[in-house]
């Protein structure tokens, strides 16, 4: 072979060497050659994920709250609601964490202070707050004042604390058995198909926030570790929190230090109940929610905000209590609970009969 056509043959090699390279490159980011097409449907090679798995076929609250998403989540649809407006608020107890055990988890903890810790002495009218609270769970009735005075309780009885050192002594008391229940902490004590509910919603771009009449400390303690719902979504009742250096100066006098931690100041603020859970909802939030989820006239206030004058398509769900098999239900109470359902366009939720489960089959009621 003669050098000319050598150097013709070996210029031809490199240029086609190069076009091989150039079209594999455009095959690799077209999406074709193992790179990431972005035609291609997002979902395709992804695993389908079960939702409300835990809730029974023939649930109407289940198909309800399918329904409402598949219309409000379709851009199509002329219930569309943009990702910046799907907001939904839950109560806590009752709704999704057990509210008798036999009481709230927040009246507990004060009973658990004031009865339990050797390094605590309460104080007369703590001792006597924790009294009627021991008869309420004996009686079901709950004297006049109990959920302000057991506000007031809680502010004193762990005035002092640290915000870290407060959230240690619930997870603390959240480690001892359920009372009722075998199989159970007071920390797991949560509603599996609510919490189904919750990560059904957070999937399809709902902001949830937790409104609860329970202290605001003690909301992001029992949410800490179970749901993927940051502080600044929790809210609750409210007490004073200072510097551990005021010593009662004002706040608008005192400056805050390197040398100064944040305290529990020991002065109750507000119980976030009925009206004051719709204020607080304008107050942090800013903005109308379009889902309600609660479980008592409590709630009713928040329910009634959603769905009144909304923009947007809303539902209030409301829990009955009506299992008294599996969880201390109240027959009495669940049928009251229907009743203002019917009144007020609120759709129910049966615990006996929409939930498979209500914490896990391996946990039985004693």
């Amino acid at each position: 072979m003669t050098e000319r056509k050598y150097n013709f043959w070996r210029a031809l090699a490199i240029i086609s060497t190069c076009l091989l390279l150039i079209v594999s490159g455009l095959h690799f980011f077209s999406g074709k050659g193992g790179g990431i097409d972005p035609n291609a449907d997002p979902s395709a090679n992804k695993e389908t994920k079960t939702y409300l798995s835990l809730w029974n076929e023939e649930s109407e609250a289940k198909d309800n709250l399918v329904a409402y998403m598949t219309e409000i989540t379709d851009p199509q649809s002329a219930d569309f609601i943009p990702v910046e407006d799907r907001i939904a608020v839950f109560d806590m107890d009752g709704t999704i964490f057990c509210e008798t055990d036999p009481v709230y988890f927040d009246y507990r903890l004060l009973m658990h202070r004031v009865l339990e810790d050797p390094n605590y002495e309460a104080s007369d009218f703590e001792k006597e707050t924790v009294k009627k609270i021991q008869e309420y769970s004996e009686t079901g009735k709950s004297s006049e004042g109990l959920e302000v005075d057991h506000g007031k309780c809680i502010a004193s009885a762990f005035a002092g604390m640290t915000i870290e050192e407060f959230n240690d002594y619930i997870q603390e008391v959240k480690k001892l058995p359920a009372p009722g229940y075998e199989g159970m902490t007071n920390g797991e004590a949560f509603y599996k198909p609510m919490v189904e509910v919750i990560e059904y919603l957070q999937d399809n771009d709902f902001k949830v926030y937790i409104v609860s009449g329970t202290d605001r400390l003690i909301v992001r303690g029992i949410i800490d570790g179970n749901l993927s719902i940051p502080n600044s979504q929790l809210i609750g009742s409210d007490e004073t929190i200072v510097s551990n250096h005021q010593e009662g100066e004002d706040g608008l006098e005192y400056v805050y230090t390197d040398q100064d931690s944040l305290v529990l100041g020991g002065d109750f603020l507000i119980k976030n109940l009925k009206m004051n859970k719709v204020s607080v909802i304008m107050q942090e939030i800013g903005q109308q929610p379009v889902l309600s989820f609660g479980n008592s006239t409590g709630d009713s206030s928040m329910a009634e905000y959603v769905t009144s004058n909304n923009p947007y398509r809303s539902l209030a769900f409301m829990l009955c209590c009506d299992d008294i098999e599996r969880e201390n239900g109240n027959i009495e109470k669940a049928e009251k609970m229907y009743k203002l359902c019917d009144e007020f366009d609120w759709v129910p939720i049966s615990m006996k009969n929409d939930w498979k489960t209500i914490y896990g089959d391996h946990v039985k009621k004693k």
